[in-house]
């Protein structure tokens, strides 16, 4: 049994399921709405890679190590991106939450809070994490706000530590949450999810 079980999580019309290659279009056009792989400082496959990316992804499932959701409109079935945990660490209960990216239209919208609310809620309730930890890009700005905005905590910088798409070494900037931290946190997620709905 691995740790992190099949699982589907759904919210306010969103839907993240087991990513599987029949989301490969979905995806495909989910990058496309934004011509999001330019991007340098993110992990959005290739058109042409997309069936790559769900292969990694499912190797990535199978050893273990990763289990990456897509992230569905419900109402829709359109695919909006994608979403993981990753570096899985059964023994100590930690699970980070990466490779996320989302279609161009629905960012800055209610989807990254209302999906990072499902996965954060799974990994300290179901899965009784003791820890869920982030790494981004060190220039990747926007995901660092998006990051400290969930109420993570900034553990400090790897420098030199991985290889961006064109090449380039990135230093890593990592972020975590305790168990302990979460109920204030998921507070602060219904209300920002309450204040979207006030607005649209």
């Amino acid at each position: 049994m691995s740790f992190v079980e099949p699982v589907t999580l759904r919210r306010g019309g969103l839907l993240l399921e087991p990513l599987a290659l029949s989301h490969e279009e979905g995806l495909r056009q989910a990058a496309a709405d934004g011509e999001l792989w330019r991007i340098r400082v993110t992990s959005v496959p290739e058109p042409q890679d997309t069936r790559t990316y769900i292969e990694a992804a499912l190797q990535g499932r199978a050893e273990g190590q990763r289990f990456a959701f897509a992230v569905i409109d419900e109402a829709s079935g359109r695919v909006l991106g994608s979403t993981s945990y990753h570096d899985i660490l059964p023994a100590v209960r930690r699970v980070e939450i990466g490779y996320t990216w989302y279609a161009k239209s629905v960012q800055r919208s209610h989807v990254n809070t209302t999906a990072k609310l499902l996965m954060m809620g799974h990994a300290f309730e179901q899965l009784q994490c003791h820890v869920v930890g982030w790494r981004t890009d060190n220039f990747n700005f926007a995901s660092q706000r998006a990051i400290e905005r969930l109420g993570a905590r900034k553990d400090g910088v790897i420098r030199g530590h991985a290889l961006r798409r064109d090449g380039t070494i990135r230093d890593t900037v990592m972020y975590s949450m305790r168990a302990g931290e979460w109920p204030e946190a998921r507070a602060q997620l219904l209300y920002f999810l309450k204040q979207h709905a006030r607005t649209t």
